[in-house]
C-alpha cells in the first residue's frame, strides 16, 4: 500500500506540475491550469493512502 500511496502521490505531483508548465512533455497536460487542480486532488489520495498504510502497520500496545 505504501509503493501504491508513492506512485500515486507522484503522478499527482507530476500531473500538477504539468499543468504549472513546469514540466513539459504533454500537448495537452503542459500549460492547461485543469492539471493543477487535477494533479492536486491526486496527490491528496496518494497522501492519503501512505497515511493508511502507516496506520495499518501499528499494532495496538499490549496492556500493562
Amino acid at each position: 500500500m505504501v509503493v501504491i500511496g508513492l506512485v500515486v502521490l507522484l503522478m499527482g505531483v507530476v500531473f500538477a506540475l504539468q499543468g504549472a508548465n513546469f514540466i513539459g512533455g504533454s500537448a495537452l497536460m503542459s500549460g492547461n491550469s485543469t492539471y493543477i487542480y487535477v494533479g492536486g486532488m491526486v496527490a491528496v489520495v496518494g497522501l492519503i493512502l501512505l497515511f493508511l498504510a502507516s496506520k495499518q502497520g501499528k499494532s495496538p500496545a499490549p496492556p500493562a
